[in-house]
């Protein structure tokens, strides 16, 4: 049986914490900043945790 191999995007867009749960970047952060009040660009700074529906399948691609 080979290997099972990391999937190439995910490894970019995920990390896992301490306590083994997935981590992600806020979306619409690329462009149209400044139609964005401050409130919301405060708010989409740093990172959240991924949904609970979508943790099964981000580990997949992970690998783990």
């Amino acid at each position: 049986m080979p290997k099972m191999k990391t999937h190439s995007s995910a490894k970019k867009r995920f990390k896992r914490t301490g306590s083994g749960k997935i981590k992600r970047f806020q979306a619409f952060t690329s462009h149209m900043m400044r139609n964005k009040s401050k409130k919301a660009k405060k708010r989409l700074n740093g990172s959240a945790l991924i949904s609970k529906a979508d943790e099964k399948r981000v580990k997949r691609l992970l690998g783990l």
